[in-house]
């Protein structure tokens, strides 16, 4: 099942925190960086796609090492849609930020200075879109997108552009 997959189950879901309006908040905060930064919502969805690899490579080894609920707790703390320069140097490494900011550069044609600029709001983006599958009674425990996402097929490809299209979609945005 697709990550969009389980964001949809989520949203059906009352027992999950996701809801339209949390896809919504999300798109909107796309959309103004895009605005903000002149450069095409898609270029802005590439990166997040690429912000999104990264931070499955940086989650799965939260995961590995100080266990699930670790990984969960880092998501809360760090997902919304207000930038946090905490969340960027907490998620990643230097060498770890150094090369997504080159692959964001090859891949999109952004400037790496532009690239730095936009990941405190995007790594908090991508983190509040794996949020959404966490449960409303106990936000520690189970979240089906996350799981999801960090069990991917780990063939390098992180499917978070592809749900903010399909998101949209299903908002009629």
């Amino acid at each position: 099942m697709g990550l969009f997959d389980q964001i949809l189950g989520a949203i059906d879901n009352p027992s999950q925190q996701a809801s339209s309006s949390q896809l919504g908040s999300i798109l909107s905060t796309v959309q103004m960086l895009s605005n903000n930064s002149h450069t095409d919502p898609s270029t802005v969805q590439s990166l997040m796609s690429i912000v999104g690899k990264y931070a499955r490579n940086s989650l799965q080894q939260k995961r590995s090492h100080e266990g699930g609920q670790q990984a969960q707790s880092f998501v809360n703390q760090y997902s919304g849609t207000q930038p946090s320069t905490q969340a960027v140097q907490s998620l990643f490494s230097t060498p770890q930020l150094q090369q997504l900011v080159q692959e964001g550069t090859s891949r999109t044609g952004l400037n790496a200075g532009t690239i730095q600029s936009m990941l405190p709001v995007l790594v908090p983006l991508v983190l509040n879109f794996l949020q959404t599958g966490a449960s409303t009674q106990n936000p520690q425990g189970s979240n089906s997108v996350l799981d999801s996402f960090l069990d991917a097929n780990g063939d390098g490809e992180v499917d978070i552009a592809d749900a903010m299209q399909l998101a949209g979609r299903y908002l009629k945005r």
